[in-house]
């Protein structure tokens, strides 16, 4: 959503709970689906463990469906969505995506901006869960390296990129909201 800045910080969030999940799932679960790496040429270099996904050719009516991932996360990702969602936006609207998505070491999100038309009505929130020093996230031409412990959205209709020049992974748990004027469905 291009909201009226590059980034907004969201403030503080206990992610701990969450953070456990993620980081004791199994290598397999982050190569049950490469829908975001086969759609998105600029997700080559990264691996996702989906929860929620908007059917895309079906827009702009909102179809989701719960993926793999759900069943493993929903239950201490759902309290932290809801937290952020409450505090920050208006209520009644849908999150029509969440995943945690891993850039690998010394690998890149190169430049882009978020076309599809779902990208437009979205907030898009991220919630680190694991970062390095060398982690650079540009939006719009400046760099800003996100915290654990923290939440941000940030403004997709810009352009911007990732780079993990570390040697670990960065892993972030995504998820997008589109507040309640902006739902449309076919219900």
């Amino acid at each position: 959503m291009n909201i009226d800045r590059p980034l907004r910080e969201l403030g503080e969030v206990d992610s701990s709970a969450l953070a456990e999940a993620i980081l004791t799932q199994d290598d397999a679960a982050w190569h049950e689906d490469a829908f975001r790496q086969k759609t998105f040429d600029v997700h080559y270099d990264t691996q996702s463990i989906l929860m929620l996904f908007v059917d895309l050719d079906r827009w702009p009516d909102i179809v989701i469906s719960r993926e793999a991932g759900w069943d493993r996360l929903a239950d201490v990702a759902l309290p932290l969505m809801n937290d952020i969602i409450s505090r920050h936006y208006p209520p009644g609207g849908t999150v029509i995506r969440a995943m945690a998505a891993k850039l690998l070491s010394g690998k890149n999100i190169t430049p882009h901006v978020d076309k599809h038309e779902s990208f437009h009505r979205g907030h898009r929130i991220h919630i680190p869960i694991t970062t390095n020093p060398r982690v650079r996230f540009m939006i719009d031409g400046r760099p800003y390296q996100f915290k654990v412990g923290q939440a941000y959205e940030i403004n997709n209709q810009l352009r911007h990129s990732v780079a993990n020049k570390g040697a670990e992974d960065r892993i972030t748990f995504i998820f997008d909201y589109v507040p309640p004027e902006l739902v449309q469905s076919t219900a």
